[in-house]
């Protein structure tokens, strides 16, 4: 309570008693009714009616509070003497239904009164019942439901549901409902199940579901990006919540996207839902989407990137329930004057989806929007990832949603491609029945690429105990923290920094990026002394360690002194995938076919291309710069497939 109900005197809650505390009910809107509360004491008492928003009731300063109902609130009453004692009532709950309230009788005791009586169901099996039953009452009704005349445990409100109805449900319901005044019972009504040759289809569901997130932003040849930092850790923690199984990864070389993709093929398999996500630079050549790597020369071809319907066609081949592959990247067509590889078309397969940031030879845009970057595909996604609809249908709301951005009005618009035969959702619920050896292998494959090292607490010579602990921004982006849980008996002003072996380089550490790091850093710790961000954990070669120095100044000596410890980590996150290494025959050939370019490490002696930072009213495309000479229209559909380039994608069964 705040403090205009009290004044600043001693407190004696001891010197009144309440005796009778007002009772909650349940009234039709715009009945009168009268709350009491009777209160014992020495003197003259007196009182002052609350609302629950801390108001004063006008006119509320009797034991006795009338008034007429408009709408559901909370009262409560305080009692005082003049020897500044006081103390309050209960809460009590006046609920107001504005429904049909005929048959009240004009002078309305409070007795139990049904407004609304359950009715009869006749549903299918597996479906959902409800039965609701709605009684005015002063004080309120207590309600308990019996089924065939038989009491229902822990059916005792107004509304009966069941989530899925079974052969045990059919029967007979009524419901008693009572107070103080009286008990009364709703007319029993029948809750049957259609009667049919075949039941209901069943929900879809799946054996697992597995998310590869890739984001590439530092470019060494190409304009930088900004969103995808942002975009890949939003989504990844939605899926997440969803039950997926992910792995999140920024800014990967072509063999590492390669690799990783691979890894990601192999935990698919009959009945999984995969999906497959990028944010980056990309194009669009002969009804081909290719996917930019980092390290992609300037200019590059197709065989310096990753192409997307070989992916699809990989998830297609582990026979998945689903398989979708969302795309925030552009889609401008460009041609190196190559001769067009043959097509080859798949076979028919269902429940194949893609979603694509914008159509065909049109451009993807990232803006800043409320502080943070973002892809605007991405930013309506995320915002309707979690709905339980057909993952189409969801596709379609954002493809809305993004129509009215006035940002990117004319310029850009979603497109959707889809096989869907089933209504499937990425929401749908996982049965491991009949899967599970395949499950434990699939979420050891998955625990290599996401399992933190273990906390260690350091004990220095001087007393100092320091706690390194870890979080994992990305799977390929770890977090070291360092808090000093204890200072030695003769140490003061102690501060702690860390390193690593070999040093590892922060890749997001320029202006505006880092802030987004940290951002996402700050909410997962809790205000460490010193904090280590290690990035592009694929290119690990051999084991990290983290060497933490302490310093301090010793309280005799007064002299500053530094201590030192390291800690072995292994190979965390997926750095023990090895991405950094893709074992296939054709590798050799293909690198022999390509441009010039860097591989398996984003560092350059090149400075990076950065673009001026997008503002809400400018937003930055996701065109990688190229030497585009003539716009090549043809077909993009989902079932065809480069021929010549399937030969060199290894397919894993």
């Amino acid at each position: 309570m705040n403090g205009s109900r009290t004044k600043p005197c001693r407190i004696m809650i001891s010197g009144i008693v309440i005796v009778r505390h007002p009772v909650s009910v349940c009234v039709p809107v715009n009945h009168r009714l009268t709350l009491r509360v009777r209160a014992e004491g020495t003197g003259i008492l007196n009182y002052q009616w609350f609302t629950e928003d801390d108001k004063e009731v006008p006119g509320g300063t009797e034991a006795d509070l009338t008034i007429r109902a408009k709408r559901t609130q909370l009262y409560v009453c305080r009692v005082n003497d003049h020897f500044c004692n006081w103390v309050f009532s209960e809460w009590v709950k006046v609920k107001v239904l504005d429904i049909d309230k005929s048959g009240l009788p004009e002078h309305w005791l409070g007795e139990p009164h049904i407004a609304v009586n359950p009715k009869p169901q006749t549903v299918h099996q597996g479906t959902k019942v409800t039965l609701r039953c709605t009684a005015f009452g002063i004080p309120t009704p207590q309600y308990q439901w019996y089924r065939n005349g038989q009491l229902l445990l822990d059916k005792n409100e107004g509304m009966l549901q069941i989530d899925r109805a079974t052969a045990e449900h059919r029967g007979s319901y009524l419901c008693s409902i009572s107070n103080v005044l009286e008990e009364t019972w709703t007319e029993p009504v029948d809750v049957d199940f259609v009667q049919t040759d075949q039941p209901p289809p069943a929900a879809p569901t799946a054996t697992d579901k597995v998310a590869l997130l890739i984001g590439n932003l530092n470019y060494t040849n190409h304009p930088a990006l900004m969103a995808p930092i942002m975009d890949v850790h939003e989504l990844a923690n939605l899926l997440q919540q969803l039950g997926f199984r992910v792995v999140s990864l920024l800014d990967l070389t072509r063999e590492e996207m390669l690799t990783a993709i691979d890894k990601f093929i192999q935990l698919l398999d009959r009945g999984v839902y995969g999906l497959f996500y990028y944010a980056g630079h990309g194009y669009e050549r002969v009804g081909r989407n290719y996917l930019v790597a980092v390290d992609a020369p300037q200019p590059y071809r197709p065989e310096n990137c990753v192409c997307v319907q070989r992916v699809m066609l990989s998830m297609q081949q582990r026979r998945t329930a689903l398989s979708v592959i969302l795309l925030d990247t552009c889609r401008k067509w460009y041609n190196q004057d190559c001769i067009p590889s043959g097509i080859m078309p798949l076979g028919p397969s269902g429940n194949t989806v893609y979603g694509y940031a914008t159509c065909e030879d049109a451009e993807a845009y990232e803006v800043q929007d409320g502080g943070k970057s973002t892809g605007i595909f991405t930013k309506y996604l995320n915002q309707r990832i979690l709905q339980t609809e057909k993952v189409t249908h969801v596709l379609e709301k954002v493809s809305e949603d993004l129509g009215r951005d006035p940002l990117v009005k004319g310029k850009q618009q979603v497109e959707i491609k889809h096989t869907l035969k089933e209504p499937r959702s990425l929401a749908d619920p996982v049965r491991t029945t009949g899967h599970t050896r395949e499950l434990h292998q699939r979420e050891a494959c998955w625990r290599q690429a996401n399992e933190l090292p273990p906390k260690k607490r350091l004990v220095f010579v001087c007393g100092v105990e320091v706690e390194v602990s870890f979080s994992a921004l990305f799977s390929n982006v770890l977090v070291a923290f360092a808090t000093v849980k204890t200072k030695g008996p003769r140490t003061q002003d102690c501060t702690v920094t860390l390193s690593s072996i070999p040093p590892m380089e922060d890749i997001f550490s320029s202006p505006g990026r880092s802030e987004e790091m940290d951002s996402l850093l700050f909410k997962k710790s809790d205000n460490p002394d010193c904090t280590l961000r290690l990035c592009a954990l694929q290119k690990l070669t051999k084991t990290l360690v983290i060497k933490v120095d302490l310093h301090y100044t010793h309280m005799d000596s007064k002299l500053r002194q530094t201590e030192s410890q390291q800690v072995d980590i292994g190979m965390p996150l997926v750095a023990s995938c090895k991405l950094y290494t893709r074992n296939h025959a054709t590798t050799a050939k293909k690198q022999e076919g390509a441009s010039a370019q860097s591989t398996g490490n984003i560092r350059s002696s090149k400075p990076r291309l950065h673009h001026t930072l997008a503002g809400p009213c400018r937003p930055f495309t996701r065109k990688a710069e190229c030497a585009a000479k003539v716009a090549v229209t043809r077909s993009n559909e989902p079932e065809e497939n480069d021929e010549n380039e399937l030969q060199d994608f290894p397919l894993r069964h």
